[in-house]
């Protein structure tokens, strides 16, 4: 440890850690754009400048790093201007459109501009015409509001290994764009919406169907059914402005009812069904020679990676739908049947913590007859749109249940919601598959956390199982690397997309923390702990489903409505 002043101060620092890392410890808030927690510094954006004495220049706080006796000032006139400055030449040309951009509200360069006191235009030019990109159907992207911060080319490139954007042009001509300026569906993007998360304007946002949803809501002649994910209840709080990770699954189920919605589900029941159909499908190819490893297919951001940069391994990608995707195949055929509505009168409406799902439900696989499985997808930002546009308090709604027969879930559906709960699950019913018997100690260990990657091996009924969990695609292609050369060792693989699972998902509250994912995670291992159904293989009305609608798990049925097939995915350029 070293000694420097901080505004004055004493402070501890490490030798060699940055002075942005010592400030931030010691309670000084600097302001950044380009910086990202866990990532190299970038140095790009200077906002962060400070003073040290003995210094004609200031330096940036992210990549400088500290020394012995260094003294350090974070608010002299000219570090103040120099920040002023810099906000001042970014407003330049940056469209005056507050009142009707998405982040109004919640802008890091609007909120900068009202910290330093930039209340008019000092300086003037020429604003680029760039077109919206609306090609993709889950992400918007606005060219002419990106700071180039380079926040969503570095969480596209060095987190998720996908590189669907880059910087182009030089100067005044510099922008972030895919490949030759073309429409981000002509690019390699799998629609995780990391880049939404991280960018600190309105210069990508969600392809946003609240109005379509509100249309459906008032047409009479509709049955609009909803259900929600297992992570939108631990992250909802935080949009309706409650403590962070508390879970009001019961008030949202409420407010959904209230904002009109015929029917309320719960997505966790289908995660149970997905535990059913996949351990099923798991024991199967572990009993008879199957392709292994097997890859779960819940996230549909991984899904189109897969199929875009790996498809030599679409084989071993598990058929099973996403939870969202079976029940909304459920709705439109046994729930349609059971109260006498043609799935074509349905709008099936599900709210997810991912900007992916919006492109999931669109895929063509993911429908019967033309008619698709899910109509619309929300984000928890835009349920978060919803409850202020009718003025819905959650603190005071009173908690409701969903509605039956797919509203009753066990805590294993719940946990899907983080990296590593939905081999948990597996792992619990798997268990039970193999040998009939009920796993001892449900809490698995080594399955949580917020690791990047997780790995198990287990003794199952005399089978060595090897089992890894991985969060962030960048994790994901160094796994799959690694099984193209040759290892061997592993039967099941869970993969999701963003990293911490879907707690961390491109659809949940803008400007989250890595301790915020963390707690929400929490949240569901707690809802875990002290909830008694605890296994999907034990839910009761998942059980009730085969026996009076599916049959058994890899029927003949199951497979026709809750499996589908990947193909290779060409990208154009």
């Amino acid at each position: 440890m070293i000694g420097i002043e901080a505004n004055g101060r004493t402070v501890e620092a490490k030798a060699g850690e940055t002075i942005l890392s010592v400030l931030r410890r010691e309670g000084i808030h600097v302001p950044t754009l380009c910086h990202m927690e866990g990532l190299e510094p970038s140095g790009a954006c200077r906002l962060c400048v400070v003073e040290l004495e003995g210094s004609a220049n200031l330096v940036p706080a992210c990549s400088f790093p500290v020394s012995e006796g260094m003294k350090v000032r974070t608010g002299t006139p000219k570090v103040l201007e120099a920040r002023k400055t810099i906000v001042e030449l970014l407003l330049s040309n940056h469209p005056d459109d507050c009142l009707y951009c998405s982040r109004s509200g919640n802008c890091d360069l609007q909120k900068l501009a009202g910290d330093l006191g930039v209340r008019q235009r000092h300086y003037r030019e020429p604003r680029p015409s760039r077109e919206l990109d609306v090609s993709s159907p889950s992400i918007i992207r606005d060219p002419a509001k990106c700071i180039l911060c380079g926040r969503c080319v570095r969480v596209c490139e060095e987190v998720q290994a996908v590189s669907a954007i880059d910087f182009t042009g030089r100067g005044s001509r510099a922008m972030v764009t895919p490949a030759f300026n073309s429409g981000l569906n002509m690019s390699s993007c799998i629609n995780c919406g990391q880049c939404v998360v991280v960018c600190p304007t309105g210069a990508l946002a969600e392809r946003s169907s609240v109005q379509e949803v509100m249309d459906a809501l008032s047409d009479p002649d509709l049955t609009v059914i909803v259900q929600h994910a297992p992570a939108v209840s631990v992250s909802l709080a935080e949009e309706a402005g409650l403590k962070p990770a508390t879970d009001v699954d019961g008030k949202m189920v409420a407010a959904l009812r209230r904002i009109g919605f015929d029917r309320v589900f719960d997505t966790s029941f289908t995660a149970d069904l997905t535990i059913m159909e996949e351990g099923s499908e798991l024991v199967e190819r572990v009993n008879n020679g199957g392709v292994l490893p097997m890859l779960t297919s819940c996230s549909p951001g991984w899904i189109k990676f897969v199929e875009t940069f790996y498809p030599e391994f679409i084989p071993n990608v598990s058929t099973c739908k996403s939870p969202q995707q079976m029940l909304g195949a459920l709705v439109k055929s046994f729930f349609a049947e059971r109260e006498q509505l043609d799935p074509k009168k349905i709008v099936s409406v599900s709210i997810m913590p991912c900007t992916a799902k919006k492109f999931e439900c669109s895929r063509p696989e993911m429908a019967n007859d033309y008619v698709p499985d899910v109509d619309y997808v929300l984000t928890t930002r835009e349920l978060g749109q919803l409850l202020r546009m009718f003025g819905l308090d959650l603190a005071s709604l009173e908690p409701e249940a969903a509605d039956s027969p797919f509203g009753e879930r066990s805590s294993a559906g719940k946990i899907f919601g983080a990296s590593g709960g939905v081999m948990e699950a597996a792992v619990r019913s798997a268990h039970y598959l193999l040998t009939g018997e009920e796993l001892q100690n449900l809490k698995i260990q080594p399955l949580r956390g917020m690791a990047g990657v997780k790995e198990l091996r287990a003794n199952v009924g005399g089978v060595e199982i090897g089992a890894c969990v991985v969060s962030g695609l960048g994790n994901a292609r160094n796994l799959l690397d690694q099984i193209k050369v040759g290892r061997d060792d592993l039967h099941f693989i869970e993969v999701m997309t963003c990293p911490g699972g879907c707690v961390g998902g491109g659809g949940q509250p803008i400007g989250t923390e890595r301790d915020a994912v963390k707690s929400r995670m929490e949240t569901l291992y707690r809802i875990d702990r002290e909830e008694q159904l605890r296994v999907s293989h034990k839910n009761p009305w998942v059980l009730r489903l085969y026996e009076e609608f599916l049959g058994k798990p890899l029927s003949h049925k199951s497979h026709k409505l809750l499996h589908t097939t990947y193909d290779k995915r060409h990208v154009p350029l």
